[in-house]
């Protein structure tokens, strides 16, 4: 099979040929037709993450069908077609494990940077990283949904808010561009924030009911005069615009994190005293996934995508680092 392989830290993504890999105890193997890109993978290619073992196949957005099980595998066939996110899998031992929260598993796995991923033709994986596609979801399509489509509805979902509530997306980008669509199709009254006039007609397009213009408009005052953000969800990697939009949520409003933004911002605690929230969370593990897939087939949100061959992982990396994407990079398998 052929995978693209980063075997140094900062080197670019080389193409190998490889074994197919046989599955063990527990272990599923998948055909994989869709690798969708993260802006994540960079730990990965600058060797960046802690215990990260060289060389590595990138990728946790695959989309794909299973071709053989491993010993005590009894929950999925061969057939059966699959995706696998940044949760690679769990131990089921530790006392996170135990309580139930598995996306906090102190021996937490990583698809494509515990093991190998999806920059490659095949792929193993312990059998509960892997969720289920429904039918009616191409394979490039559902790729983006197992990371930024679960961050995002799994986010919303999680928020607290309520049909009806003002839930604002900081973000019109790769997680935002998802998040208007199933922030829509939830019932809120969906507002975007963003920068330029250039921005509107897309953020309408994808569901929302408002569009407020860092550039030409206040977003604090802009948000009061619809009674204050219920939520507000930052998908845009950036403290500073965090923290500029802070004031406007209600008085009971949460700030949803789901951008890891590098720079700190500050929050006025006097303002907080009211009950206003900063909450992070996490993506999810495969059981969200499914219901992330599940929902967008149900509502039809789809990611807006490009497609790149797999000896292309090298220019998609570079358009996603660049951000000239729009909005989300895929590896297709059939190209």
């Amino acid at each position: 099979m052929k995978a693209m392989v980063v075997r140094e830290a900062g080197g670019p993504f080389e193409l190998e040929e490889r074994d197919i890999p046989a599955t063990g105890p527990a272990e599923i193997r998948i055909k994989v037709e869709a690798c969708g890109i993260c802006h994540s993978d960079a730990f990965v290619k600058f060797g960046q993450f802690p215990g990260l073992q060289l060389p590595r196949a990138p990728g946790h957005e695959v989309a794909g069908i299973i071709d053989e099980v491993g010993e005590g595998v009894d929950v999925f066939s061969p057939g059966d077609r699959v995706g696998v996110g940044w949760h690679g899998g769990h131990c089921f031992k530790c006392d996170p494990c135990r309580r139930g929260d598995f996306i906090n598993c102190r021996n937490q796995q990583v698809c494509g940077i515990s093991y190998d991923g999806g920059y490659q033709e095949y792929m193993v994986c312990p059998w509960h990283a892997a969720a289920r596609i429904p039918d009616g979801l191409d394979a490039a399509d559902a790729a983006p949904l197992l990371c930024a489509g679960i961050t995002t509805f799994n986010a919303l979902r999680n928020s607290g808010a309520k049909p009806g509530d003002v839930v604002a997306v900081q973000g019109v980008g790769g997680l935002g561009h998802l998040a208007l669509q199933y922030a829509r199709r939830m019932g809120f009254h969906t507002v975007a924030l963003s920068r330029g006039k250039d921005k509107e007609e897309l953020a309408r397009k994808l569901g929302a009911h408002t569009y407020i213009d860092a550039k030409t408009q206040n977003e604090v005052e802009e948000l009061q005069k619809l009674g204050g953000a219920d939520v507000i969800l930052a998908t845009a990697p950036s403290g500073k615009a965090i923290e500029g939009v802070i004031d406007g949520l209600s008085g009971r409003g949460k700030l949803m994190l789901v951008a890891a933004a590098p720079d700190p911002f500050s929050v006025n605690a006097f303002a907080m005293l009211s009950g206003k929230q900063v909450h992070g969370w996490p993506s999810g593990t495969a059981i969200d996934s499914e219901d992330t897939m599940r929902f967008s087939a149900l509502t039809d949100v789809r990611p807006q995508i490009e497609r790149f061959p797999l000896e292309g992982a090298n220019e998609a990396f570079a358009k996603v680092m660049d951000n000239t994407i729009r909005f989300r990079a895929v590896l297709d398998m059939s190209i």
